[in-house]
């Protein structure tokens, strides 16, 4: 390495050494600052001319600058940033744990829709912060603001989705948790859509003339049996035994794998339903598994004239379920089987429609006997 002139200037322990611009290749001065700091000897580079805006003046009011600490020497700075990169190391930041989250879980069922929660509601306000950071009035804002234009069960799927990453970094020792309990708006769980035999009339001649057969026989399906929307997702055609006529259910909700039985509806269906070189019934592109079909379905939907508020899959399950109650000949154990429901709690929402068939079945027996005894007493007094 090339050994450069010291130049002295009119500013005591402020020299330069003239070397090359690395803009332009020409010369250029390069201005360094000599003091005693604690006792100690300090030398360190002031700026470059060009490149800095550097002068002899400039450099002698930051030598005074670090004489009385008023500024970091070079040495000084350097280890700041370091100790600043070792701290951010050790910050364990909502949008770290959610990576880290997605690492060790990387089959988590509904990442994509948990992938954009995140994106869209809690990145642009908590990426940054540590969990430690956060406030009850940080939550409280984000719940509210979200309610204004979300339902109440999207918000609290956003809030659980905070909750899971920070107890998921808790667990791992990687940062506290919160100090407080996340506040969650109140969801009602228990509407029960159902359709008008008008309406379910319009929908199967809209599934009929639908040019779509994978979708529209994927709907059917779900208004045959009353399975989920990403139970239809995942079946493949190893889970259909149409020898003992019983369709394997993977993992309903998170549960270990059940079996509903394969009604007639269902088996003329699928031994019908085209099949593809993929082993799902219902294949998504390339041949994977679906992963959305919201599209088709509600091309489906407005075409039928369904109302609004009624959702296509998860509609049809309760159309179905509707269906079993109101016939007055299932019992609410045996639904809840057929719905794979974990508890009867769940089930209890239909438990009206079999009440009211089996009240109207008791209205008719009483007209029964009321006319037995009528036609009774009118024989006697003749």
């Amino acid at each position: 390495m090339p050994t450069f002139k010291r130049i002295k200037t009119n500013y005591p322990g402020v020299y330069y050494v003239v070397g090359t611009s690395t803009a332009t290749g020409k010369p250029e001065r390069i201005y360094y600052v000599r003091y005693r700091k604690d006792g100690k000897l300090i030398e360190e580079k002031a700026g470059r001319q060009f490149q800095d805006d550097m002068t002899s003046a400039r450099a002698s009011r930051i030598r005074t600058q670090r004489i009385v600490g008023d500024e970091l020497s070079n040495k000084e700075r350097r280890e700041v940033k370091k100790l600043a990169v070792r701290a951010e190391a050790s910050r364990w930041t909502v949008d770290r744990l959610w990576k880290e989250y997605k690492a060790q879980k990387p089959d988590l069922k509904g990442i994509v829709t948990d992938e954009n929660r995140y994106q869209n509601y809690i990145k642009p306000l908590f990426a940054n912060k540590e969990p430690k950071d956060l406030s009850p009035f940080d939550l409280d804002r984000l719940r509210l603001n979200l309610l204004k234009t979300k339902t109440p069960g999207t918000v609290k799927n956003v809030l659980e989705l905070l909750r899971r990453i920070v107890n998921f970094g808790e667990k791992k020792n990687l940062c506290e948790g919160l100090k407080f309990t996340i506040e969650m708006p109140k969801v009602s769980n228990l509407k029960t859509e159902d359709l008008t035999p008008r309406q379910l009339s319009n929908l199967l001649e809209a599934l009929d003339q639908d040019p779509n057969v994978q979708v529209a026989n994927l709907m059917l399906l779900a208004l045959f049996t009353g399975m989920r929307r990403g139970e239809l997702f995942k079946l493949i055609w190893n889970d259909i035994d149409f020898e003992r006529r019983f369709i394997r259910i993977r993992e309903p909700k998170g549960g270990p794998d059940e079996q509903i039985p394969l009604n007639e509806a269902a088996r003329q269906l699928l031994e019908t339903h085209p099949r593809t070189d993929s082993p799902y019934v219902f294949p998504g592109r390339k041949g994977g598994m679906r992963t959305d079909v919201n599209k088709a379905v509600n091309r489906i939907k407005n075409k039928a004239g369904l109302p609004k508020d009624f959702r296509p899959l998860h509609g049809l399950r309760h159309v179905y379920a509707s269906m079993l109650a109101s016939s007055g000949k299932v019992d609410m154990y045996t639904l809840q089987k057929l719905l794979t429901h974990k508890s009867p709690q769940m089930t209890q929402r239909y438990a009206h429609l079999r009440d009211e068939t089996l009240r109207r079945a008791a209205d008719l027996a009483g007209e029964l006997i009321q006319e037995a005894v009528n036609s009774k007493r009118e024989e006697q007094t003749s």
